[in-house]
């Protein structure tokens, strides 16, 4: 232990950060400083190691192949410490953290909260609405409810929900819409970020290659699904994203006809942590609501 009396910890940190994160600016987002603490960080922890552990670049800093084995060692016991921390601060069992993705938390979990607090009133949570998926066991996580095809090494993952999508419109346009094929000809409204485009539904809808009148095109899914409740045009939505606005009738579908993407809703949880009563409270809140908004 007496090596790290030679050494500054934060430096060890800023190091191991840029490293993980691939970064300067995804390190300084994580620890809460800027760029150029970050920079002034690694320098310093260099000249107190002795040597250099990244190659300064025009796209920043590179790890030096002979400081890998070095940084990989850091990342892992900077894992074990924060999960040591995480564990002591929620022996209680009663305050949970948890990740989940803002368009999931707007348009799904925020809505299904209060059912949670009467059902469970000594359980705190704490939502941290972020895109980015956390490391979990590095962090104050305890759950994370995250869209995708799973196979997350660091962490155990659940499937709650696979995610399937269908059209949806206002209640102003559902009239005009009996036969798949009726979508053309009507405005559609796009979600541009998206993994899947409308080909995925038209095919199976026996529509395939078929031209849409594309009307408005949105950098988020959250405000292309306010626009087709504004009655804008038809949206290619997903069951977590359309569920509420369904549920009280300010969105319709049209078709009984929904189709995979071989993506789903996941549970995820910190490898090796052994749930709590909280946790598994959680989880069966979770699924039993997927299963009555489905």
């Amino acid at each position: 232990m007496r090596n790290l009396n030679l050494v500054h910890l934060n430096g060890l940190r800023a190091a191991e950060a840029v490293a993980r994160l691939g970064g300067l600016a995804a390190a300084a987002a994580e620890l809460g400083v800027s760029p150029g603490a970050v920079s002034q960080q690694v320098t310093r922890i260099e000249a107190e190691l002795g040597t250099a552990l990244f190659d300064r670049t025009g796209k920043g800093l590179v790890p030096l192949a002979r400081s890998t084995a070095f940084l990989a060692r850091l990342n892992e016991s900077f894992s074990l410490l924060s999960q040591a921390v995480g564990e002591i601060r929620h022996r209680d069992d009663l305050v949970l953290t948890i990740s989940v993705a803002p368009i999931l938390a707007s348009r799904w979990l925020v809505h299904r909260l209060p059912a949670f607090a009467a059902r469970h009133p000594d359980i705190r949570l704490r939502i941290e609405a972020d895109d980015r998926f956390i490391p979990m066991g590095s962090g104050d996580v305890d759950i994370a409810l995250r869209v995708g095809r799973g196979g997350w090494s660091d962490a155990e993952a659940e499937k709650l929900l696979d995610e399937l999508v269908f059209p949806v419109c206002a209640p102003v346009l559902a009239d005009r819409l009996k036969v798949p094929a009726d979508i053309v000809g009507l405005p559609i409204v796009v979600d541009g970020p998206s993994v899947f485009g409308w080909d995925i539904w038209l095919e199976p809808a026996g529509l395939g290659g078929t031209t849409l009148d594309i009307r408005h095109v949105f950098s988020d899914g959250s405000l292309a699904l306010d626009a087709a409740i504004g009655g804008q045009g038809v949206f290619l939505a997903w069951e977590t994203l359309a569920a509420f606005a369904l549920e009280h009738g300010r969105l319709v579908e049209p078709f009984d006809l929904r189709v995979p993407t071989g993506r789903a809703t996941w549970f995820v949880t910190p490898k090796g942590r052994r749930p709590t009563a909280a946790v598994q409270a959680f989880r069966a809140w979770v699924r039993e609501e997927l299963k009555a908004s489905g």
